[in-house]
């Protein structure tokens, strides 16, 4: 929920960027397409999500219908994990988006998708933001990984790296894959609000599956338009949580503030690799 925008609240929001939700004002249709999209995703994600996902849609009682609201969200997240979700205008400044994550704020945009876009759109909706990222904020380890990440957010705000702590979330908390025993699960939450790439991740030839390494992670850049070239697999909440409080981040900015950015495609001779992919996807895109 972070871009380029400009540093002073739109017209309508507080301070912090947030606005009401405004539950009342959504519209049957708007619901509905909620209801779709849910219905849509909970089907074919058992077996394929990382079981705490689908807890946290038990703990929230997110299936009770209709596009959730924010308030009552938020007191189901306070009593699990201390968390809130509060609602903004869209895309919002990154010191603002890691203030909010440092004091257990998620950020969520409050439009829903239209049939038009219901595969694809750019900038995230209520679908995204809620669907995908509010069921493991229901985790405790994961919620303490969101808080610890918004911390270290705010502390690289001036350090000029912010673009590559930015891939640690784009791999990670948006697009990023699980080890449970022999298989690998989602819990990204761009992979599990989409129904396309819940599929790409893990069955399709075409993309890297690669372990974890931070340093790694930061360097590799991504995709925006299209599925990902590149995974990377965490062994477990905990252990991404205690590399996240352990680690000096500082020698880790030095070591890759120079360095070269890593392909997405590519495969290095000290990664833990899963899966070599083809890149078929990739190259079709390409013509």
């Amino acid at each position: 929920m972070t871009g380029d925008c400009e540093t002073a609240p739109p017209q309508g929001a507080a301070a912090d960027w947030t606005v009401p939700q405004r539950w009342g004002d959504y519209t049957p249709a708007e619901h509905a397409m909620w209801d779709r999209l849910f219905a849509r995703q909970t089907g074919m994600l058992p077996g394929r999500v990382v079981p705490a996902f689908l807890q946290g849609l038990d703990t929230l009682g997110m299936s009770e219908g209709g596009i959730p609201d924010f308030e009552v969200l938020s007191d189901r997240l306070m009593k699990a994990t201390g968390w809130q979700v509060v609602a903004v205008p869209g895309l919002v400044p990154d010191r603002v988006f890691f203030e909010h994550l440092a004091n257990r704020r998620f950020v969520a945009g409050r439009f829903i998708r239209t049939p038009e876009q219901l595969d694809y759109l750019e900038e995230p909706d209520v679908f995204h933001d809620v669907f995908g990222h509010a069921p493991l904020l229901a985790n405790p380890v994961y919620a303490d990984y969101m808080q610890a990440y918004g911390e270290g957010g705010l502390r690289a705000a001036s350090t000029g790296v912010l673009g590559k702590l930015a891939r640690l979330y784009w791999y990670t908390v948006e697009f990023g894959l699980i080890r449970e025993g022999d298989a690998l699960r989602l819990y990204g939450a761009g992979i599990v609000s989409s129904f396309g790439e819940s599929v790409f991740a893990l069955d399709d030839p075409s993309p890297n599956r690669i372990g974890f390494d931070l340093k790694r992670v930061m360097r590799t850049r991504y995709r925006i338009d299209d599925y990902q070239q590149s995974y990377f697999v965490i062994d477990s909440f905990e252990d991404l949580l205690e590399q996240t409080l352990s680690t000096d981040f500082g020698p880790v900015y030095a070591d890759i503030f120079g360095a070269d950015d890593i392909a997405e495609d590519a495969i290095l001779a000290t990664d833990r690799v899963f899966t070599r992919g083809t890149q078929a996807h990739a190259r079709r895109l390409r013509g």
